[in-house]
């Protein structure tokens, strides 16, 4: 990381679309994750969800058969108001993940990084 970079990411990230589900109070949406770590990800999306706001996340894996589970949280909103290249979503950080859990996430980034060339 270079030095001066207010970047705090200590995790793997895996830059790649993964399709995902999510459900809050009232709603139930498919978009996709483009970001994903042990401890969040970041959700393609133009209509996201207010900061705050508990989600439950349905994230299917191209090396797992079924969906994994997880609970969630809206930490970061990215809007689109006139920003040329930005993509907007919102950033969902990882709640109530148990560490087998967080480190089967690790593993499964680590992987696909290796084998998407990421």
């Amino acid at each position: 990381m270079p030095e001066g970079s207010d970047n705090k990411r200590r995790a793997s990230r895996l830059q790649h679309e993964l399709p995902v589900a999510y459900r809050s109070v009232g709603s139930f949406l498919t978009d996709w994750a483009t970001d994903i770590s042990q401890g969040g990800m970041f959700i393609n999306t133009r209509a996201p969800l207010p900061v705050g706001t508990d989600v439950k996340i349905l994230i299917q894996l191209p090396t797992i058969e079924s969906p994994i589970g997880l609970n969630g949280k809206v930490t970061r909103v990215v809007g689109l108001e006139g920003k040329d290249r930005v993509v907007p979503g919102m950033g969902i950080q990882f709640t109530d993940i148990d560490p087998s859990r967080r480190q089967q996430l690790e593993d499964l980034v680590k992987r696909l990084q290796r084998d998407l060339g990421s």
